[in-house]
Protein backbone atom coordinates (compact mmCIF):
# COMPACT_ATOMS: atom_id res chain seq x y z
CA UNK A 1 0.00 0.00 0.00
CA UNK A 2 1.27 3.48 -0.86
CA UNK A 3 2.02 5.92 1.91
CA UNK A 4 -0.19 9.00 2.34
CA UNK A 5 2.99 11.08 2.43
CA UNK A 6 3.40 10.52 -1.31
CA UNK A 7 0.11 12.33 -2.02
CA UNK A 8 -1.22 15.86 -1.63
CA UNK A 9 -4.73 17.18 -1.05
CA UNK A 10 -5.47 20.63 -2.51
CA UNK A 11 -8.56 22.57 -1.46
CA UNK A 12 -10.44 25.41 -3.05
CA UNK A 13 -11.85 27.80 -0.42
CA UNK A 14 -15.28 29.21 -1.31
CA UNK A 15 -17.89 26.46 -1.38
CA UNK A 16 -15.37 23.92 -0.05
CA UNK A 17 -13.94 25.11 3.27
CA UNK A 18 -17.10 27.18 3.77
CA UNK A 19 -20.60 27.01 2.34
CA UNK A 20 -20.92 30.63 1.22
CA UNK A 21 -22.15 30.56 -2.38
CA UNK A 22 -25.57 32.01 -1.54
CA UNK A 23 -23.91 34.98 0.18
CA UNK A 24 -21.56 35.51 -2.75
CA UNK A 25 -24.55 35.46 -5.10
CA UNK A 26 -26.50 37.92 -2.94
CA UNK A 27 -23.54 40.34 -2.96
CA UNK A 28 -23.30 40.15 -6.76
CA UNK A 29 -27.07 40.62 -7.06
CA UNK A 30 -26.99 43.79 -4.94
CA UNK A 31 -24.14 45.14 -7.06
CA UNK A 32 -26.03 44.32 -10.26
CA UNK A 33 -29.11 46.10 -8.92
CA UNK A 34 -27.01 49.18 -8.19
CA UNK A 35 -25.58 49.07 -11.73
CA UNK A 36 -28.98 48.56 -13.34
CA UNK A 37 -28.15 45.03 -14.54
CA UNK A 38 -30.73 42.22 -14.67
CA UNK A 39 -28.27 39.30 -14.63
CA UNK A 40 -29.27 36.43 -12.33
CA UNK A 41 -26.27 36.21 -10.00
CA UNK A 42 -26.96 32.70 -8.69
CA UNK A 43 -27.16 31.25 -12.21
CA UNK A 44 -24.05 33.19 -13.16
CA UNK A 45 -22.09 31.71 -10.25
CA UNK A 46 -23.31 28.22 -11.04
CA UNK A 47 -21.37 28.61 -14.30
CA UNK A 48 -18.43 30.80 -13.34
CA UNK A 49 -17.91 30.45 -9.58
CA UNK A 50 -14.21 30.01 -8.82
CA UNK A 51 -13.00 32.66 -11.26
CA UNK A 52 -11.68 36.00 -9.94
CA UNK A 53 -14.51 38.49 -9.40
CA UNK A 54 -13.20 40.83 -12.11
CA UNK A 55 -13.38 38.00 -14.66
CA UNK A 56 -16.92 37.11 -13.61
CA UNK A 57 -17.95 40.76 -13.86
CA UNK A 58 -16.34 41.04 -17.28
CA UNK A 59 -18.94 38.64 -18.66
CA UNK A 60 -22.04 40.61 -17.64
CA UNK A 61 -21.46 43.82 -19.60
CA UNK A 62 -22.48 44.15 -23.23
CA UNK A 63 -19.50 46.43 -23.94
CA UNK A 64 -15.91 46.21 -22.64
CA UNK A 65 -15.32 47.82 -19.23
CA UNK A 66 -11.87 49.17 -18.28
CA UNK A 67 -9.92 46.96 -15.88
CA UNK A 68 -9.75 49.68 -13.23
CA UNK A 69 -13.53 50.02 -13.25
CA UNK A 70 -13.97 46.25 -12.97
CA UNK A 71 -11.68 46.29 -9.95
CA UNK A 72 -13.80 49.03 -8.38
CA UNK A 73 -16.94 46.94 -8.92
CA UNK A 74 -15.18 43.86 -7.52
CA UNK A 75 -14.23 45.81 -4.39
CA UNK A 76 -17.84 46.93 -3.98
CA UNK A 77 -18.98 43.34 -4.27
CA UNK A 78 -16.37 42.23 -1.73
CA UNK A 79 -17.58 44.82 0.79
CA UNK A 80 -21.19 43.70 0.30
CA UNK A 81 -20.19 40.05 0.67
CA UNK A 82 -18.25 40.63 3.88
CA UNK A 83 -21.13 42.62 5.37
CA UNK A 84 -23.63 39.87 4.52
CA UNK A 85 -21.40 36.99 5.63
CA UNK A 86 -19.76 38.56 8.71
CA UNK A 87 -21.89 36.79 11.32
CA UNK A 88 -22.32 33.62 9.25
CA UNK A 89 -18.72 32.45 8.91
CA UNK A 90 -18.70 28.70 9.64
CA UNK A 91 -16.48 25.92 8.37
CA UNK A 92 -17.97 23.11 6.32
CA UNK A 93 -19.33 20.32 8.57
CA UNK A 94 -16.61 17.77 9.34
CA UNK A 95 -13.81 19.90 7.89
CA UNK A 96 -11.52 20.27 10.92
CA UNK A 97 -11.76 16.58 11.77
CA UNK A 98 -10.99 15.64 8.16
CA UNK A 99 -8.00 17.98 7.96
CA UNK A 100 -6.65 16.73 11.30
CA UNK A 101 -6.96 13.12 10.13
CA UNK A 102 -5.36 13.91 6.76
CA UNK A 103 -2.37 15.57 8.40
CA UNK A 104 -2.01 12.70 10.86
CA UNK A 105 -2.10 10.27 7.93
CA UNK A 106 0.78 12.14 6.29
CA UNK A 107 -0.96 13.90 3.41
CA UNK A 108 0.53 17.21 2.30
CA UNK A 109 -2.21 19.83 2.23
CA UNK A 110 -2.54 22.94 0.08
CA UNK A 111 -5.07 25.71 -0.47
CA UNK A 112 -5.54 27.00 -4.03
CA UNK A 113 -8.12 29.76 -4.36
CA UNK A 114 -9.17 32.49 -6.77
CA UNK A 115 -9.58 34.87 -3.83
CA UNK A 116 -6.91 37.34 -2.75
CA UNK A 117 -4.79 37.24 0.41
CA UNK A 118 -6.97 39.76 2.25
CA UNK A 119 -10.11 37.76 1.52
CA UNK A 120 -8.73 34.40 2.57
CA UNK A 121 -7.52 35.86 5.86
CA UNK A 122 -11.11 36.93 6.53
CA UNK A 123 -12.06 33.25 6.31
CA UNK A 124 -9.21 30.90 7.19
CA UNK A 125 -7.71 33.00 10.00
CA UNK A 126 -11.10 33.74 11.55
CA UNK A 127 -11.85 30.00 11.50
CA UNK A 128 -8.31 29.03 12.61
CA UNK A 129 -7.75 26.87 9.52
CA UNK A 130 -4.41 28.21 8.26
CA UNK A 131 -2.53 25.81 10.58
CA UNK A 132 -3.62 22.85 8.46
CA UNK A 133 -2.15 24.09 5.16
CA UNK A 134 1.47 23.56 4.13
CA UNK A 135 0.98 25.93 1.17
CA UNK A 136 -1.53 28.69 0.42
CA UNK A 137 -1.82 29.99 -3.16
CA UNK A 138 -4.17 32.87 -4.01
CA UNK A 139 -4.94 34.90 -7.12
CA UNK A 140 -2.02 37.13 -6.12
CA UNK A 141 0.48 34.32 -6.78
CA UNK A 142 -0.64 33.29 -10.29
CA UNK A 143 -0.88 34.95 -13.70
CA UNK A 144 -4.15 33.31 -14.73
CA UNK A 145 -7.02 32.24 -12.50
CA UNK A 146 -9.33 29.26 -12.89
CA UNK A 147 -10.36 27.63 -15.25
CA UNK A 148 -6.66 27.84 -16.21
CA UNK A 149 -4.42 25.33 -14.45
CA UNK A 150 -2.06 27.85 -12.86
CA UNK A 151 -3.57 27.90 -9.35
CA UNK A 152 -3.27 24.15 -8.91
CA UNK A 153 -0.01 23.78 -10.81
CA UNK A 154 1.68 26.34 -8.56
CA UNK A 155 0.22 24.77 -5.41
CA UNK A 156 1.50 21.31 -6.37
CA UNK A 157 4.91 22.69 -7.23
CA UNK A 158 5.19 24.44 -3.87
CA UNK A 159 4.07 21.27 -2.11
CA UNK A 160 6.70 19.30 -4.01
CA UNK A 161 4.21 16.68 -5.21
CA UNK A 162 3.68 15.65 -8.88
CA UNK A 163 0.26 16.65 -10.28
CA UNK A 164 -0.84 13.06 -10.81
CA UNK A 165 -0.43 12.47 -7.07
CA UNK A 166 -2.59 15.46 -6.12
CA UNK A 167 -6.30 15.38 -5.38
CA UNK A 168 -8.33 18.59 -5.65
CA UNK A 169 -11.49 19.35 -3.66
CA UNK A 170 -13.75 21.66 -5.70
CA UNK A 171 -17.32 22.91 -5.77
CA UNK A 172 -17.24 24.69 -9.13
CA UNK A 173 -17.10 23.72 -12.78
CA UNK A 174 -14.25 26.13 -13.48
CA UNK A 175 -12.29 24.63 -10.60
CA UNK A 176 -12.91 21.07 -11.74
CA UNK A 177 -11.68 22.02 -15.22
CA UNK A 178 -8.62 23.71 -13.70
CA UNK A 179 -7.79 20.50 -11.83
CA UNK A 180 -7.98 18.40 -14.99
CA UNK A 181 -5.93 20.93 -16.94
CA UNK A 182 -3.31 20.65 -14.18
CA UNK A 183 -3.28 16.84 -14.54
CA UNK A 184 -5.03 16.12 -11.24
CA UNK A 185 -8.06 14.17 -10.08
CA UNK A 186 -10.95 15.81 -8.27
CA UNK A 187 -13.51 15.24 -5.53
CA UNK A 188 -16.52 17.56 -5.83
CA UNK A 189 -18.70 19.18 -3.20
CA UNK A 190 -22.30 19.81 -4.19
CA UNK A 191 -22.59 23.13 -2.36
CA UNK A 192 -22.90 25.30 -5.48
CA UNK A 193 -24.23 23.04 -8.24
CA UNK A 194 -26.05 19.72 -8.48
CA UNK A 195 -23.89 16.56 -8.45
CA UNK A 196 -24.78 15.58 -12.03
CA UNK A 197 -23.43 18.89 -13.39
CA UNK A 198 -19.80 17.96 -12.73
CA UNK A 199 -17.74 16.31 -15.44
CA UNK A 200 -15.98 13.34 -13.84
CA UNK A 201 -15.11 13.66 -10.13
CA UNK A 202 -13.98 10.58 -8.21
CA UNK A 203 -16.75 11.27 -5.71
CA UNK A 204 -19.33 13.96 -4.91
CA UNK A 205 -19.78 14.97 -1.26
CA UNK A 206 -22.35 17.01 0.60
CA UNK A 207 -19.69 17.88 3.20
CA UNK A 208 -16.67 16.36 4.95
CA UNK A 209 -18.70 14.15 7.27
CA UNK A 210 -19.09 11.83 4.27
CA UNK A 211 -15.41 10.92 3.82
CA UNK A 212 -12.22 10.20 5.76
CA UNK A 213 -8.51 10.13 4.92
CA UNK A 214 -8.42 6.33 4.59
CA UNK A 215 -11.15 6.46 1.93
CA UNK A 216 -9.28 9.23 0.10
CA UNK A 217 -6.11 7.14 0.06
CA UNK A 218 -8.09 4.17 -1.26
CA UNK A 219 -9.49 6.31 -4.09
CA UNK A 220 -6.03 7.57 -5.01
CA UNK A 221 -4.51 4.11 -4.98
CA UNK A 222 -7.00 3.00 -7.63
CA UNK A 223 -4.92 5.19 -9.95
CA UNK A 224 -7.89 5.95 -12.18
CA UNK A 225 -7.22 7.88 -15.41
CA UNK A 226 -7.10 11.65 -15.04
CA UNK A 227 -10.01 13.11 -17.05
CA UNK A 228 -9.26 15.33 -20.00
CA UNK A 229 -10.81 18.81 -19.72
CA UNK A 230 -14.17 18.90 -21.46
CA UNK A 231 -14.07 20.96 -24.66
CA UNK A 232 -17.86 21.03 -24.68
CA UNK A 233 -18.00 22.40 -21.12
CA UNK A 234 -15.25 24.87 -21.92
CA UNK A 235 -17.10 26.21 -24.93
CA UNK A 236 -20.38 26.53 -23.08
CA UNK A 237 -19.21 27.76 -19.71
CA UNK A 238 -16.19 29.91 -20.47
CA UNK A 239 -17.03 31.39 -23.84
CA UNK A 240 -16.49 34.92 -22.52
CA UNK A 241 -12.90 34.29 -21.36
Amino acid sequence: MAESTSYALIFDMDGVLINNTSFQARAFQLLFRDLGLTTNALKLLQRLNGMPATKILETVFANPVPKKQLETYANQREFLYRTLYWEKRREMPGLTQFLQDARAAGFKIGLGTGSGNDTIGYIIDHLNLRRFFDVVVTKDEVDRGKPHADTYTVTARELGVPPERCLVFEDALVGEQAAYKAGMRCIALSTSIKPDKFQAPLKVLKDFTEINSAQVLELLEQNLPIPKPSKQLAKREYMHL
